[in-house]
This record gives C-alpha cells, sequence and structure tokens, in this order.
C-alpha cells in the first residue's frame, strides 16, 4: 500500500519467466500508492515478453512514476511514454540483441525530466536525440553509442545542460562532428573511441573534464578536444593507445588546479609537456605511468616552482625510472607539502620497505613536505 520503490531483476538467475512476470503484476495489482518514486526494471537474463514490459511501464506511468530504468532483452517502449509529466529521470539501455527500441512515430514532451542516460546501437542522430529534444530542462545527459559507422553530426545545443557523458564504444575509421553550445554544462566525460571532431561553440562554466580513450583512430582530434576544455580547473585524462604528440599545440590550461593522469599521457615527456602549461596546477594524480626511459625535462615546470602543493603517486612498482621521477618531483618541488606514494599489489614487503628507505635519502626542495608512503604491508609518514 505504502511501497514507493519498485526494483526488479534476475540476478540471482531466475528461469522461470512466466512466475516472474506474473508476480510483478501482483505487485502492481496491490500497489495503491499515490506516486511510485522508482521503477527499476534489469532483466538481462531472462527473455520477458515485451508486452509485459510495456504493461509494467504504463502501470507506472498511471501510479505519477518519478524515475524509470529499463534495462531488458526484448523492449516496445509505450506511447504514454514519451508524454509523461511526472517523469523526473530516465534510463534506457537498448539490448545488444535488438536494434530500433528507440524509433518511436510520436512527438516527445518530457517536460520534467532533468536526467537522462541512454545507451543505443544504432543511428544515434535519428533515434536519441529525438528523445534528448523532448526534454527542455535536461540537467544531466549520459550518451552510450555502442556502434558508430557514418559522419553523423551530433549537436548538444541545451542550455539548461550541467552534465555530460559521451561514450563511443566501437566506430570504423571515419570523422564525424560533435558540436558542443552548453553554456551551463559544469562536467564533462567523454570516452571509448575518439573518432569525432569536437566544436566547442561554448564551454564557458566547465569546471571538470574526463577524457579516458581506450582507442584513438586520429591522433589530432585528441589534441583539438583538449583545447576545447582549456578552460577546466579539474581534468583527468586516461589514454591507452597513443602519447601526447609533443609536437602539437597543446593547448595552455589557464585554470586547471586538479589534474590525474593515467596510460600513455603519464609517460614521463608527455607528462611534463601536459605539466608546462598548466601554470595554476596544485594537485596532481599519476596512476599507474607506463614504462618509460627517464629523460629530465628542462626547464623546470613553472607549477612545480610556485603552486604544486600536493601529489599522488599511485600503483607505484619501485622501478628505477619511478624513483628518478620522484627524486625529480621532491628536488624541484619548492612549496610541495605532500608526496603520497600508493604501492603496487605486486610489491613484496621486502621492496616495500627498500623503496621506503629509497625516498628518504632523497633532498626536498621544500622543507615542509611530508612524504605518506602507502603500501600493503606497512604505512608511514615521514616529515
Amino acid at each position: 500500500m505504502l511501497l514507493k520503490k519498485l526494483d526488479f531483476n534476475d540476478y540471482p538467475l531466475v528461469f522461470d519467466r512466466d512466475s516472474l512476470s506474473k508476480f510483478v503484476d501482483n505487485v502492481f495489482e496491490l500497489c495503491k500508492t499515490s506516486h511510485i518514486e522508482v521503477f527499476r526494471l534489469h532483466f538481462t537474463y531472462i527473455w520477458v515478453r515485451k508486452s509485459s514490459v510495456s504493461k509494467w511501464i504504463n502501470e507506472a506511468i498511471r501510479l505519477n512514476i518519478r524515475e524509470l530504468d529499463i534495462q531488458v532483452l526484448l523492449l516496445e517502449l509505450p506511447l504514454r511514454l514519451f508524454t509523461c509529466k511526472t517523469l523526473t529521470k530516465l534510463r534506457l539501455v537498448e539490448s545488444c540483441f535488438e536494434t530500433g527500441v528507440l524509433n518511436f512515430p510520436s512527438p516527445v514532451i518530457l517536460p520534467s525530466v532533468k536526467t537522462l542516460d541512454i545507451s543505443v546501437r544504432s543511428k544515434p542522430c535519428v533515434n536519441a536525440f529525438k528523445l534528448i529534444h523532448g526534454c527542455p530542462i535536461l540537467e544531466s545527459l549520459s550518451l552510450q553509442v555502442a556502434w558508430r559507422n557514418d559522419e553523423e553530426e551530433y549537436n548538444f545545443n541545451i542550455p539548461s545542460l550541467k552534465r555530460l557523458e559521451l561514450r563511443t564504444l566501437k566506430c570504423i575509421s571515419v570523422i564525424n562532428k560533435v558540436v558542443l553550445n552548453v553554456p551551463n554544462l559544469e562536467y564533462f566525460l567523454v570516452g571509448g573511441v575518439l573518432c569525432s571532431l569536437f566544436v566547442m561553440k561554448d564551454l564557458s562554466n566547465l569546471v571538470e573534464a574526463s577524457v579516458s580513450f581506450f582507442d584513438v583512430r586520429f591522433n589530432h582530434l585528441e589534441a583539438e578536444l583538449l583545447n576545447g576544455m582549456s578552460g577546466a580547473k579539474s581534468l583527468s585524462w586516461s589514454t591507452s593507445t597513443v602519447d601526447v604528440p609533443l609536437n602539437s599545440h597543446l593547448p595552455k590550461f589557464p585554470n586547471l588546479k586538479h589534474m590525474e593522469l593515467k596510460g600513455s599521457c603519464s609517460r614521463w615527456l608527455s607528462m611534463f609537456h601536459v605539466l608546462e602549461n598548466s601554470s595554476e596546477l596544485e594537485h596532481l594524480c599519476i596512476d599507474e605511468p607506463e614504462e618509460s626511459c627517464w629523460i629530465e625535462p628542462q626547464p623546470i615546470p613553472t607549477c612545480m616552482l610556485s603552486k604544486l602543493t600536493t601529489l599522488k603517486f599511485k600503483k607505484c612498482k619501485g622501478r628505477k625510472w619511478d624513483l628518478q621521477f620522484l627524486e625529480y618531483i621532491l628536488g624541484n618541488s619548492e612549496v610541495l607539502k605532500t608526496l603520497t606514494i600508493i604501492t603496487s599489489v605486486s610489491l613484496t614487503p621486502k621492496k616495500e620497505m627498500w623503496l621506503c628507505a629509497q625516498l628518504l635519502k632523497f633532498p626536498r626542495a621544500s622543507r615542509s613536505c611530508e612524504i605518506h608512503f602507502v603500501g600493503n604491508w606497512s604505512h608511514y609518514t615521514c616529515n
């Protein structure tokens, strides 16, 4: 009678589809509340009938649903969903077994939706953007495109948007265009495969940006993307396949205070290429840098002389070049207050003790610098 959150899933595995469907039917028959806050349906192992899923969504709409989260193998969306006035949050995952779920004929009018999370397989411009443009007060958008094989142009002209996550999982070697006119955007994440040219018309309020690619098809696109994010105060950057091109026109980051580097962009030369352009950087996190011979950078980045106060080094393996980097940081960072070393799980207790002893031998340019050593077997703080 008073239930306001309905969450159904098939884990642990349920093999009796009819019994499961009957149970959900009974719940809706007994539900007499004035509204449902959340209806979540995750049937990712069992083939529930399309007609049953559509009926349950209609029942949720009748009960003035606020948040709807649907991930099923077979899906047919009822038309009433796309004119629901009470819905504030919608998540739809298009199954890998079926395409065209978002091919609906009627116009979309969702006046209360502020959060939209959609994953589609095909024709995202035709399908997903029809849904996106039907949400006039949208503040948070996550769009995942499972497969791209065309040169569509994605236009995000959404004045109300504050948070955007855009991922492409697979695409052939084509360049499409992503146009961003989002003057109130504060957080922007882009990931997966980079095969798009980003045109930043307005990102004037961007605070935090996150870039995470496992494949970059065209090297120049990454520099173009970073150029559009150059006004951010916080940047997380992970690239698996290529170094930062040292001869590229990497932008200046005049407002950047926090940075996290992982993968190829954490190789030493690439890293210092970024640091040279981040004069206001205060907090740096390096996560498991790839193997690379140490080459001492010249000149010393400006941020190390006047701004960099905290450095966190994750998954340190105690390699020769790791120590050379840490010795350089300690010897040249004049205002560093905290250096945190978090060791790799592969280090033995003996290797951890040796690594800690080596760190204590390095001279420190900053008299107030503390070294926090966080190992699997030991934890130390050294003044």
